[in-house]
């Protein structure tokens, strides 16, 4: 426990784990198990339940942020690189608005901007230099696997309905944050939702080494993730209403 109250930012080095070792891969199990048993729990509910169902599991969501600044305080480590400026840190409060008054643009923002963000945390984590025994690491890997829980659960129980008219509204929306997030981030030498630099594990540093600013790999990631969000599905749906796939169907 001597390094339970550090950050990556003040921890030695050579006490973390590594991408894919045994450890990250047990959490990403963890998280395909809590996942599926999320959504097998949500669709079993009426809508009262599900409401409730919703409330509590932003509730927890809170909670672990909570855990957090608790043990920063503690730690005399909080500093302002801690606000919930993080692109995740925000999903957490639009999950928290969800939970309580769900709409369509929240719908579609969580299934293209919360999930795709949260699951590339999970597999590319930056908190690599944490050892187990700190709570930045139970943080980091919990709160991600809650964030991306929320929305598939929901998807799984057909609350959230993708609908590609809200791709631009919620584009929007990303953008209505990132510009004074951006301005902040001059004015305090931060580096929210990573628009002044790509730490090392982050798939932007790729872009960074291979086109010389990791900026440019924002709108092709995206494309690729609007792509894959609503495209594949347009074409799942395509693809079933021609013949071959209704007779399937029948049989």
């Amino acid at each position: 426990m001597q390094y339970f109250l550090e950050t990556s930012d003040t921890i030695p080095k050579g006490l973390g784990f590594s991408h894919y070792d045994a450890t990250h891969l047990a959490w990403l199990a963890v998280f395909l198990l809590f996942t599926a048993g999320s959504c097998l729990l949500y669709r079993r509910y009426a809508e009262k339940g599900r409401r409730n169902y919703r409330r509590i599991f932003a509730g927890l969501i809170l909670l672990d942020e909570a855990w957090k600044w608790f043990w920063l305080i503690v730690g005399g480590n909080w500093t302002v690189d801690y606000l919930p400026l993080h692109l995740c840190s925000i999903n957490i409060i639009l999950i928290a608005i969800h939970a309580w008054k769900p709409s369509r643009l929240l719908d579609n923002f969580l299934y293209m901007i919360c999930i795709p963000g949260a699951l590339a945390a999970l597999l590319f984590p930056t908190w690599t230099k944490l050892p187990m025994a700190n709570f930045m690491y139970w943080h980091s890997f919990t709160v991600h696997v809650l964030l991306a829980a929320y929305p598939i659960t929901l998807l799984a129980g057909k609350d959230i309905r993708p609908n590609p008219h809200y791709i631009l509204p919620c584009l929007g929306l990303l953008g209505g944050m990132a510009i004074p997030i951006y301005f902040f981030n001059l004015a305090f030498d931060t580096n929210y939702m990573f628009l002044m630099y790509a730490s090392k594990g982050n798939p932007l540093k790729a872009f960074e080494d291979l086109l010389g600013n990791h900026l440019y790999g924002f709108p092709i990631i995206f494309v690729a993730v609007i792509a894959v969000m609503y495209g594949i599905p347009w074409l799942v749906v395509r693809i079933c209403k021609k013949k071959p796939c209704a007779k399937a169907e029948q049989i």
